[in-house]
């Protein structure tokens, strides 16, 4: 079977940032030894599934999410990183992904991290613009995000960063200028988000009684293409919609992920998709880390529903996640993967005319691609593509 990749999920943030709708949490104390222990244990459990009658399923990677991963105590990553090599086949070049902001205290930890086995950082800068940083509501300041991109580069072989563009009021000479001091400091992978508005956020709140307004779509269109021009001048291509990696440098994790292959979801709130005994079975476990914690201490996991995807669902969600890619999909693969061919999963009409626009193309190779121009509409055109 295809390698599976491995999510770690901590759920705990200093602070809750107003744009985020993820699953993150505020304590004012955590259990790190219990909270370890239900981890490892969770893991255990989904690794005896994974693997079966006894052959290890190989690993692809492991990605520690949050969130603030950060926070956790490295030996927790240690332990973690250890048992996830010993109950998979893991290779010796294993990428292990840990996220963490730049705050002097998280990367006071960095040197301990990537003695625990970790060996590719992804930074939450968001932004070098100190009054962005501070509409953010991050809590570094830009001296800090300079000093944790130089530290981690110093320590760590492969290095992200995450940025966030279209804010209130950005400029595309600013934003070029903020780019460039960026990749100059750590030119591998950039992770590029657009601002948007999340319910249950406070930006959402704010947003709708008028205490800010978002650049219009032509403004950050404008923003993406520039983004595009300057990420090209070191070397970094969009191998996704929202990422950009010199060769051989795009996160093997998130591939996964794009290629709808098998991944597993440890932690709070985690989903996960495990292919067994022929069906993909899609999972995902409490939210709340209290229930969440109990449960696996009770149970041994806290998945709270699990069920085998339809071949309809399977082609759906390869498709909205293949589009994204640069490389595109094989219809092939989703014909594997999902037992309908790419014929009855889109629908004609709307196929042909998204060629005829110039949004998708088919190329030499028999792969169905989303264009620049069609990757900039994704988000309206696979409602009416997917049948």
């Amino acid at each position: 079977m295809e390698p599976l990749a491995l999510y770690l999920h901590w759920p705990f943030c200093a602070a809750k940032c107003p744009y985020c709708d993820f699953n993150s949490h505020v304590r004012e104390r955590i259990d790190q030894a219990r909270y370890r222990d239900a981890l490892r244990r969770e893991l255990a459990r989904e690794a005896a599934r994974a693997n079966g009658s006894g052959m290890r399923r190989r690993l692809a990677s492991i990605f520690f999410g949050g969130g603030t991963p950060s926070l956790m105590a490295p030996e927790t990553a240690a332990a973690l990183i250890a048992d996830a090599k010993r109950l998979f086949d893991a290779p010796d070049d294993l990428e292990v992904t840990l996220e963490a902001n730049p705050t002097s205290v998280e990367a006071a930890k960095l040197a301990e991290f990537r003695a625990a086995g970790v060996n590719r950082l992804s930074l939450g800068v968001q932004s070098l613009d100190a009054e962005a940083l501070r509409f953010l509501g991050r809590k570094h300041d830009v001296p800090q995000a300079i000093a944790a991109l130089e530290a981690a580069r110093a320590l760590f072989p492969r290095l992200s960063f995450d940025l966030i563009y279209a804010r209130p009021g950005q400029a595309e000479a600013g934003w070029r200028a903020e780019l460039r001091q960026a990749l100059a400091l750590a030119a591998d992978h950039l992770s590029l988000y657009q601002l948007t508005i999340e319910p249950g956020t406070r930006f959402a709140t704010e947003h709708a009684r008028g205490a800010f307004a978002l650049p219009e779509d032509d403004a950050a269109a404008r923003l993406y293409w520039a983004t595009v021009e300057e990420a090209a001048r070191f070397g970094l291509h969009p191998y996704e919609v929202s990422n950009y990696a010199q060769a051989g440098a795009e996160s093997r994790h998130n591939l996964v992920y794009w290629r709808y292959g098998d991944y597993l979801g440890i932690g709070p709130g985690a989903h996960q998709r495990l292919t067994l005994d022929g069906a993909l079975l899609a999972a995902r476990r409490h939210r709340a880390p209290e229930e969440w914690l109990g449960r696996v201490e009770r149970d041994g996991h806290a998945v709270t529903e699990e069920e085998a995807l339809a071949p309809a669902d399977r082609a759906r969600e390869a498709l909205l996640m293949g589009l994204r890619l640069a490389e595109g999909i094989d219809p092939a693969r989703i014909a594997a993967r999902s037992g309908l061919t790419l014929a009855e999963a889109l629908d004609p009409t709307m196929l042909a005319a998204c060629l005829e626009e110039g949004y998708l193309a088919w190329t030499g190779a028999g792969r169905l691609v989303a264009t620049e121009e069609g990757r900039m509409r994704l988000d309206a055109m696979l409602p009416v593509l997917l049948r």
